[in-house]
């Protein structure tokens, strides 16, 4: 103590906070980490021992130099000092591990800094074993410890060797600790690069502040020391008191800076828990921890300082944890209430019932308000774009961009390779390929691959945190299932309703037909050969009459007859799909193309198999469909034109069926239909999974492929 309160009352803060904060560090990269591998616990024990210095330091301050009994004086000494020596090698192992040191293969950094690694750990073990025999010889003062006295005294130009060796050793490690974070090695984490690049300038100005701490502490050896040769240390620090103190404060503040730029890298950029993304609620609870270290070192250390009844430092303590509680608390239910805030877009109702019951325009459906939501107030996004892919793609036509000033954005095809499947995957994308862009995350279903949504720089240049890509992940994946849901009963029941106006327009016309053609034609024949049998006589001309109504009759309903739709889902049930199929075409095609060929591998055919009775249908359909297209518009109203059909199933992680016609192409013949039928298709694949792809060249070749799951859909597996 200086004697002096306010000077007291600033290095106890001051201590107490640096105590405060280490401890919450130590314990918060511990206890969050993803993987609690050895560099984890080497930082973590790092910084509790950290910890553990400055509450030597505290006891010793609050104590009194003075006031110390010989034991108490070994035991704090002893508690301050072993940290003192090991710290400055634990933040260069710390340091050396963040950047990669032992990364494989060997690197760069590995071969440059491993000599110097030997150098300092020797120091270090050099350095606690004085410790360990200076602590001997203060615990047993015994004449025949004299030598090791001398060896410990033994002064190079008169400066210890000793106080020598721990300077040298600290400006090492610190200045090594500077050299691995100036020069990397490449991180295995997804986002690491980035992530060590924001967090390396804290980190060096860490290591920077820890230099300066070194270069004032060898300083204050070396003249201790020095002076210490006329004098004991006692008397020194009764006459330099006020000095001493003034200096305790400068290095305990410089550390107190150290630690908060180490916290702001620890939470900001999860520099030492292996997240692949910083978490934001880890952010808010340090900047709780320093608030409270703060208030606390503030009181406390007020406390100490002028020396108040432990009864009144004890109440409060437990005021001012309270007090601190309570505002946590505070602060916790004002962070739910912002994101149910923020979320509440995102879990109203759509509409979609009653919008698909009016009939209203699909693009009423509302998607871009809750993607616009997202983007601004919770991801404060620059750049945003979500796109369905896989199965959810024909029924999300075109991506939604944020803002609607974006640039376009370019094919994904060749994006889907490069997703793994893993459940917290985030790829890295050239800016200037993808529109601004330079986050890929995908989106993904029951069935695959189902979306990706792709980021740009957030507003502040910051990164994304662990809740945000959660958040935005489940809400894209959200969306796309709701627009596809949404499209796909759009579809149904635009289809539904042509399918029920056909339906009454085929009964009217099958009732007119009856009414005005058939049964007058039936009616007059009747006559006409009731006639000729009561005339006994069957003239040629009433006969011939009568025949060509009752033929002209019968046309009319063979043609009636063959409009009505077949049904072959039992032989698609009894005889499985492959083999329906080929009998389908075999005996309603086989006379309209030249040649069909079938090229079907022995995989598929086991893998036909396995498909459900309800997919096995909804892919018959959609094959015959393609089928009778080729069929009734591949010659293009050109009877003349050859026309082949070639069909194509294989298996590989799917069931492929690919049907070329080597016809004029899908939309260049006069006879070419609405479309409809390909569109009731389309939808119904995707419900069970699949995907119906079109590829079409003018007058030369349609190719329409069906991919199928071999897995049966969890959404029809009761059902099947």
């Amino acid at each position: 103590m200086s004697d002096i309160l306010l000077l007291d009352w600033a290095i106890m803060a001051v201590s107490l906070f640096n105590t405060i904060l280490l401890t919450w560090l130590g314990l918060t990269v511990v206890f969050n980490s993803e993987r609690r591998d050895w560099g984890v616990w080497i930082a973590t024990v790092g910084l509790l021992l950290g910890a553990l210095f400055f509450v030597s330091h505290t006891a010793i301050i609050g104590l009194g130099l003075t006031n110390l009994t010989w034991r108490n004086m070994i035991f704090w000494w002893t508690a301050g000092l072993v940290p003192a020596i090991m710290l400055p090698f634990a933040w260069y192992i710390i340091m050396l591990w963040y950047a990669g040191y032992w990364n494989v293969p060997r690197n760069r950094l590995y071969r440059r800094q491993r000599i110097w690694l030997v150098v300092t750990t020797g120091m270090l073990l050099f350095g606690l074993a004085a410790l360990f025999a200076g602590v001997v010889l203060l615990a047993f003062p015994a004449p025949e410890l004299n030598p090791l006295r001398g060896f410990i005294r033994y002064s190079i130009a008169g400066i210890p060797l000793l106080a020598a060796g721990y300077s040298a050793y600290v400006l090492l490690c610190i200045g090594l600790s500077l050299d691995a974070l100036r020069q990397p090695a490449t991180s295995r984490r997804v986002m690491g690069l980035v992530a060590r690049r924001r967090a390396q300038p804290w980190l060096s100005s860490a290591s920077l502040a820890l230099m300066v701490v070194t270069l004032l502490v060898t300083g204050v050896v070396l003249w201790i020391v020095q002076d210490a040769r006329q004098r004991t240390f006692l008397e020194i620090y009764l006459e330099a008191q006020l000095t001493i103190a003034i200096l305790d404060l400068l290095i305990s503040s410089i550390i107190a800076v150290v630690i908060v730029l180490l916290g702001r890298a620890v939470v900001s950029y999860e520099v030492f828990t292996g997240k692949t993304l910083p978490r934001g609620g880890l952010k808010r609870q340090w900047r709780q921890a320093v608030m409270l270290a703060i208030g606390y070192g503030i009181a406390i250390g007020g406390t100490i300082a002028v020396q108040l009844r432990p009864l009144y430092s004890l109440l409060l303590t437990a005021m001012l944890m309270t007090f601190f509680f309570a505002m946590v608390s505070w602060r916790t239910f004002a962070e739910r209430e912002r994101y149910i805030a923020q979320l509440r877009p995102f879990v109203a109702s759509n509409r979609l019932v009653e919008q698909l019951i009016a009939q209203t325009d699909p693009q009423e459906v509302d998607f871009i308000t809750p993607f616009y939501a997202l983007c601004a107030d919770v991801l404060d996004a620059r750049v945003a774009y979500l796109a369905a892919l896989g199965p959810m793609a024909p029924l999300v036509e075109s991506p939604i961009s944020y803002p609607a000033s974006a640039s376009p954005l370019p094919s994904l095809a060749n994006i889907t390779d490069r997703f793994s499947g893993d459940e917290n995957e985030m790829i890295s994308l050239d800016a200037d390929e993808f529109g601004a862009a330079i986050w890929a995350i995908p989106l993904w279903s029951e069935r695959g691959l189902s979306g990706v949504l792709l980021l740009g720089e957030k507003s502040d240049r910051g990164l994304y945190t662990q809740e945000e890509i959660e958040i935005a992940r489940v809400i894209s994946e959200r969306l796309i299932d709701t627009h596809a849901s949404a499209e796909m009963s759009r579809r149904l029941m635009e289809i539904q309703r042509q399918r029920l106006a056909q339906s009454q327009i085929i009964d009217q016309k099958t009732r007119r037909v009856l009414h005005d053609d058939i049964l007058p034609d039936i009616q007059a024949a009747l006559i006409a050969l009731s006639g000729a049998a009561a005339n006994g006589q069957a003239g040629n001309e009433k006969t011939d009459l009568a025949l060509k109504l009752m033929t002209d009759a019968h046309k009319q309903i063979s043609d009636l007859l063959h409009d009505m739709p077949t049904t072959t889902a039992p032989e698609v049930a009894r005889l499985g799909f492959i083999t329906a199929f080929q009998r389908v075409v075999e005996n309603e095609f086989s006379t309209v193309f030249d040649e069909v060929g079938w090229n079907i591998s022995p995989e598929a055919k086991v893998a036909a198999k396995t498909l459900p009775t309800l997919t096995a249908e909804v892919v018959f359909y959609a094959a015959r469909e393609v089928v009778r297209n080729a069929a009734k518009h591949g010659r293009g109203g050109q009877a003349e034109r050859p026309l082949t059909l070639t069909i194509t199933i294989q298996h590989t992680d799917q069931l492929t069926i690919a049907i070329n016609d080597n016809g004029v192409g899908l939309g260049n013949s006069d006879t070419a239909g609405s479309g409809q039928g390909l569109a009731l298709h389309s939808t119904m694949m995707a419900v069970v999974g699949g995907e119906v792809v079109v590829n079409t060249a003018a007058h030369q070749f349609t190719r329409v492929t069906l991919n199928v799951p071999v897995i049966p859909s969890p959404v029809f597996a009761s059902n099947a």
